[in-house]
């Protein structure tokens, strides 16, 4: 458990500057980080579930879009709470996942803007899809060798 709360406090982590240190400082408990990110990240899977709820009533697209956009955001944004806003950022954008951040960014833009300005709903709802695939594939990047276990089923699956 102290190897876990070193891991997420950043006490492993290389000396930071002191910008970085007056960002990343927080004065919530280890435990208090742990409730925040659950209820942030279950705030998340409520949007999601019922912007999904809601894509059956009339003009439920952008709401649909709205809140399944909403829900990715809270959920991406629930792993500040173990790490640090200034961790979580740059760990978002390593050379491991830069692709699938940038991706997964773009499909959350790019779904809202289907929505607002395009006035697209098709469109609207595969930018969804594509932001479900973005975020698995981004958040797989975490679990070591996940991404590679995914590509070898596929490719045997196909094979």
């Amino acid at each position: 458990m102290d190897k876990l709360r070193r891991v997420l406090s950043g006490a492993e982590d290389e000396e930071q500057g002191l910008t970085a240190q007056v960002l990343d400082a927080s004065s919530l408990s280890f435990s208090t980080r742990v409730k925040w990110f659950a209820i942030c990240f279950a705030a998340g899977i409520v949007c999601s579930i019922l912007g999904t709820a809601l894509l059956f009533l009339p003009n439920g697209t952008k709401l649909f879009a709205v809140f399944y956009t909403l829900g990715n955001l809270a959920a991406l944004f629930s792993t500040c709470f173990l790490m640090g806003p200034v961790k979580q950022i740059k760990r978002m954008f390593e050379p491991t996942r830069l692709i699938a951040t940038i991706v997964m960014l773009l499909c959350l833009v790019l779904t809202l803007c289907a929505v607002f300005w395009w006035h697209k709903k098709g469109l609207a709802i595969i930018f969804c899809i594509l932001q479900f695939l973005a975020m698995t594939w981004y958040s797989l990047s975490y679990i070591p060798f996940a991404r590679d276990a995914i590509m070898k089923c596929c490719t045997t699956c196909l094979n």
